[in-house]
């Protein structure tokens, strides 16, 4: 049997506390070297709600989760939008090298 799959019960979840404990390294980290998290607030609710894990099977959380989603959508949205214009302008310096070396 694979070396992971003998270490770990197949189909568990880690305790709620984890997932806390990751978010929260995060947000300790120098705020001035680091990259910002977005839509933190949104992690931390979500964190919150399935501290309760019936809530977390029952459905309590899905407004939570929702929310989190649209926020994490907004975000990609506005980066491949970015990306996208960032990538227009090199394409455009690129060519514009490429013609003026088949000029000279």
């Amino acid at each position: 049997m694979h070396p992971q799959l003998t270490e770990k019960k197949l189909g568990s979840h880690p305790p709620p506390s984890v997932s806390l404990q990751i978010h929260t390294r995060y947000v300790s980290v120098d705020t001035d070297t680091s990259i910002p998290i977005v839509c933190l607030d949104f992690i931390q609710a979500l964190d919150a709600c399935h501290v309760d894990g019936w809530s977390r099977w029952t459905g309590a959380c899905n407004q939570a989760k929702h929310d989190l989603n649209m926020c994490l959508r907004k975000e990609r949205i506005d980066r491949t939008t970015k990306n996208r214009e960032d990538a227009k302008i090199r394409r455009q310096k690129t060519e514009q090298a490429w013609k003026d070396l088949h000029d000279d």
